[in-house]
């Protein structure tokens, strides 16, 4: 269970926020499958003892184990073929989540506009609110680079500007260094030399990044920003 609280005094935080972004592949139908990444996820939480996990490549089931009764939503990604959810191999719903270790007061998500019509897996983002701040997470198109750019501009133009002030975005984004092309001048990003992003807006400044070694057993590594009130 995340044990370690943060402390909020209005917007003022008084403590650094720790967000850990992993991409777990638990679909059981890409190739990176293995079968074994919530298990290590679960001892990533537990040794670094983040303050927001974000999660992309889960399946439902898979959040409440890694939350172990903690705050935590899902968002189900759809399928175009179906209208309904993405399917996990075991027949759970697919999508992303988000762990924090404060009371939720509201969830927000939706599925984007733009989509490649060669993937059925229609990308979606999804939002908390804890009521000091707000954290979001999404999984860009990975086929098309420019399906990608439209959704991140859409989701950092649109979308964050109407959350709770400060953001923090974390995710697969799938655009390398292309990822600054739909930032604001006020926007502050870490990555983790690869598709994988921390996006920070208002006040905050990304003070230090770790790389986590996730044992091979998903196709990426942990993701771990600390961020710092300025």
């Amino acid at each position: 269970m995340l044990v370690i609280a943060f402390s909020i005094t209005g917007a003022a935080r008084s403590e650094d926020l720790r967000v850990l972004q992993m991409n777990l592949c638990n679909s059981g139908l890409a190739g990176c499958y293995t079968g074994r990444s919530v298990a290590t996820a679960a001892d990533v939480i537990r040794a670094q003892a983040p303050d927001v996990v974000t999660l992309n490549e889960v399946c439902r089931a898979d959040v409440a184990v890694l939350a172990r009764g903690g705050p935590s939503a899902f968002r189900a990604v759809l399928d175009s073929r179906t209208g309904g959810a993405t399917r996990c191999r075991n027949g759970d719903a697919y999508g992303i989540a988000i762990l924090t270790r404060r009371p939720v007061s509201r969830v927000t998500g939706g599925t984007y506009a733009t989509q490649n019509p060669d993937d059925p897996e229609q990308r979606a983002w999804l939002c908390v609110d804890t009521g000091d701040i707000s954290a979001c997470t999404t999984h860009l198109d990975a086929r098309s680079t420019a399906v990608a750019r439209s959704q991140c501009r859409y989701l950092l133009g649109s979308v964050l500007p109407a959350m709770r002030s400060p953001v923090v975005l974390a995710g697969d984004l799938n655009l390398r260094a292309g990822v600054r092309n739909c930032l604001s001048t006020d926007d502050r990003n870490a990555d983790d030399g690869g598709f994988q992003s921390v996006v920070v807006t208002g006040t905050f400044a990304i003070t230090s990044k770790r790389v986590l070694d996730m044992r091979s057993t998903t196709d990426h590594p942990g993701l771990l920003v600390t961020l710092a009130p300025r």
